[in-house]
C-alpha cells in the first residue's frame, strides 16, 4: 500500500481528497493536517466521513515520512515551505497555484509576488494527464491545475493542435465552492442566493495557465458566479481560421480523446442533457465537452463542464497521482455522479 498524507485537509479540496483516498484500493491515508483543527476528528470538518475514518487532524509540524504528500494549502504556502515538505515525501502533488506556471515572471504578473524557488518550476509537471501523461510518470513534484483552466484547456487544446483556432472568448459560470470554505461577504447566503454575478470579467489568474498550456493563443476570459455549489460550465466562442464542417470537428475531438478515461464528448440530438451539464457531474472526475458549429459566422461554440472539486481539483490530483505511481489511472475515481441532485 502507498502511504499518503494530506497537508491542509480541512478545506473542500482536502475533504474530497480524503474521501477519494480512503476508498482508493492501493492507498493508506497516514495523516491529515489542519493547524486550526489539530487534535479533532476529521469527521468534524467533513461530516460525510462519519463512520469511515477515525483519523484526527495533526499540525503540519507532526507530519511523518510517507510515500506521497498532497498539499491543499492557501496559495503561497507551498512555495515558501517546499523544502520542509520534500523532507516528508519524495513525491508531492500540490493543489495550489504555486508550481503551475513555468515562467517566474508570471507569478509577479498574476499573483503579485516573486517566486522564492524559481529553479523548481521547470521540473514541476502541470498535472493534467491528458496533456502531460509521459512526464507525470515518475514525477517528483506535480502542480494541480486550476478548475477554470482545466475545463477551458481540455475544450480548446484539440482545436489548437489542429491549427483551426484564430481567437477565443471564454466565459465560465462557476459554483460557490470554487471560492473555498472561508466565509466572505460574497458567500453570505442572502447575497449569493439567486445571483448571477460577474466577479472577474478580466484578469482571472487561471488565464495564465490557459495561455501557457495553449501556446499563447489569443484568448479572453471572464468568470461569473451562479447559484451552484459544485460545478462549472465553460463556454468558449472559437473564431475559426478556416471553414470546417461538423464531421471535421467530431474527428478533431475523437482523435484527441477517444482513449481518455475521463473526457467524454457530449452532443446528443435531443433531450435536456444534450450538451455538457455540470449538475450531473457532481462527485465525478469527468470532463464533458460538447460543441455547436455556427458555420455562417465562422464560429464554433465549445462547452465544457466539470465538478470544480473533482476534475478541477482533488479528482484530477488523484488521477495524476495514479499516473505518477504507475497505477490504473481510474483507481479510486469510478464514481459516475448523481442524478437527480
Amino acid at each position: 500500500m502507498i502511504r499518503a498524507s494530506i497537508a491542509g485537509a480541512s478545506g473542500y479540496a482536502g475533504g474530497e481528497l480524503l474521501r477519494l483516498l480512503l476508498f482508493h484500493p492501493q492507498v493508506s491515508v497516514a495523516q491529515a493536517t489542519s493547524e486550526r483543527l489539530a487534535g479533532t476528528y476529521v469527521r468534524h470538518a467533513h461530516p460525510n466521513l462519519r463512520g469511515v475514518t477515525d483519523l484526527r487532524f495533526v499540525p503540519a509540524a507532526e507530519l511523518a515520512p510517507c510515500d506521497a504528500l498532497f498539499l491543499c494549502l492557501p496559495h503561497g504556502q507551498a512555495m515558501d515551505r517546499i523544502d520542509e515538505f520534500r523532507g516528508v515525501a519524495e513525491r508531492i502533488v500540490d493543489l495550489s497555484a504555486d508550481f503551475r506556471l513555468r515562467d517566474p515572471d508570471d507569478y509577479v504578473r498574476w499573483y503579485g509576488r516573486s517566486h522564492p524557488r524559481p529553479e523548481l518550476l521547470d521540473g514541476a509537471v502541470y498535472g493534467m494527464p491528458e496533456l502531460h501523461r509521459d512526464r507525470l510518470a515518475g514525477a517528483a513534484l506535480v502542480a494541480g491545475c486550476g478548475c477554470n483552466a482545466t475545463a477551458t484547456i481540455l475544450a480548446l487544446r484539440p482545436l489548437v493542435a489542429a491549427g483551426v483556432v484564430g481567437q477565443v472568448v471564454v466565459e465560465v459560470k462557476a459554483g460557490s465552492s470554487e471560492g473555498g470554505n472561508e466565509a466572505s461577504a460574497a458567500s453570505h447566503h442572502p447575497e449569493r442566493s439567486g445571483s448571477v454575478r460577474s466577479y472577474k470579467p478580466t484578469g482571472h489568474r487561471h488565464q495564465a495557465e490557459m495561455l501557457q498550456e495553449l501556446g499563447g493563443l489569443p484568448l479572453s476570459f471572464s468568470a461569473t458566479a451562479v447559484e451552484l455549489v459544485r460545478g462549472l460550465l465553460a463556454t468558449a466562442h472559437v473564431f475559426l481560421t478556416e471553414s470546417i464542417d461538423e464531421k471535421a470537428v467530431w474527428r478533431i475531438f475523437r482523435r484527441a480523446y477517444a482513449d481518455e478515461p475521463f473526457v467524454r464528448i457530449v452532443k446528443d440530438r435531443r433531450g435536456i442533457y444534450r450538451y455538457p451539464e455540470p449538475k450531473i457531474l457532481a462527485g465525478s472526475n469527468y470532463c464533458d465537452i460538447g460543441f455547436e458549429l455556427d458555420a455562417g459566422a465562422g464560429r464554433l461554440v465549445v462547452m465544457s463542464a466539470v465538478d470544480n472539486l473533482m476534475k478541477g481539483a482533488a479528482g484530477q490530483a488523484v488521477q495524476a497521482f495514479n499516473v505518477m505511481f504507475g497505477l490504473d489511472e481510474r483507481a479510486g475515481l469510478g464514481f459516475p455522479g448523481l442524478r437527480p441532485i
